[in-house]
């Protein structure tokens, strides 16, 4: 299971009625958060969800309105007496960006750890998730993320009695280690176990063109979460010239990478309201979805495991 929430679906600044995008993930006792613009943590508060637990943050990208809210979530973190580390993700000079920020932040009780992204593609473990982070298309180096919770094949009880194993050993094969007897007999998890079962997958993205990246890292998702910047079609002109999407241009993204779900988020400004856009970005994808600051979902395994 994890639980995913839309803290806030706007771009440029923050408005009275909407917060600046920012995405949390709980996974297992663990939460990740990705950018942190100004209101982030009023965003989350408003939600009912803490800082406290929060043991990485992925940034995008390094425009304000996606990372500025750092200064302030460190020192709330420091001031719940926190020791735990943090690691925190982003394009080249991330350490330099977040140490100069930190110049308002100082003296922090626990350790910052970084993962400098610098690759068009790269990928990283952490607290039992996947991560893939994909260069995107925008007037700074940006990148999007896939989140993916894999699982094994069921473990096949007839195939390990039949192989000789000793139950003992079962468990330690199902969690993927490789077990040796004294006689030097090697027992492997792929010995016992089915073919993998469908897992978890969230992609997120936003301030970028569309890119073949996005619907390649995409692919199949469970959910889809996208900018569109502009709802009025008369503006790709204006989502071209900075690096930035329509909502029919995200729709379409999300058709070609087959997710399950769309949800749209980063809106302009000028955006009062998405919802009159939705009937024309549902003739290109139908499971699209207006983002709305809080919109959470539970995801959970297809079979209820």
């Amino acid at each position: 299971m994890i639980d995913i929430c839309l803290l806030g679906t706007g771009g440029m600044m923050p408005l009275p009625y909407r917060w600046l995008t920012s995405l949390m993930v709980r996974y297992n006792g663990h939460s990740i958060l990705i950018d942190c613009g100004e209101g982030t943590q009023i965003a989350m508060r408003e939600k009912g969800w803490s800082p406290n637990p929060i043991d990485m943050i992925c940034f995008t990208h390094f425009h304000a309105d996606h990372i500025s809210g750092l200064p302030g979530m460190l020192l709330t973190m420091g001031n719940a007496e926190r020791s735990e580390p943090l690691t925190i993700v982003g394009p080249k000079d991330v350490e330099k960006i977040v140490n100069a920020l930190r110049m308002i932040a100082p003296g922090l009780p626990f350790k910052i750890n970084f993962i400098e992204l610098n690759e068009k593609q790269e990928s990283f473990e952490f607290a039992g998730l996947h991560f893939d982070a994909f260069r995107v298309n925008h007037n700074v180096t940006c990148y999007g993320y896939t989140i993916r919770l894999d699982r094994v094949g069921r473990f096949n009880v007839e195939k390990a009695e039949s192989l000789g194993i000793d139950k003992r050993y079962w468990s330690r094969l199902q969690k993927g280690e490789e077990v040796t007897l004294e006689d030097g007999t090697v027992y492997t998890q792929d010995m016992v176990l089915g073919e993998a079962r469908k897992g978890l997958k969230i992609t997120y993205c936003t301030d970028t063109r569309p890119t073949e990246s996005i619907v390649e890292n995409a692919m199949g998702s469970d959910l889809f979460i996208c900018e569109g910047m502009y709802g009025e079609s008369e503006k790709i002109d204006k989502a071209k010239e900075h690096k930035h999407m329509t909502f029919y241009e995200a729709a379409t993204l999300a058709s070609k990478a087959q997710v399950k779900e769309m949800w749209l988020t980063h809106y302009s400004p000028s955006m009062k309201r998405p919802d009159p856009f939705m009937k024309a970005v549902k003739k290109i994808f139908p499971a699209a979805i207006a983002g709305k600051d809080g919109m959470s979902v539970e995801l959970n395994f297809e079979d209820g495991e």
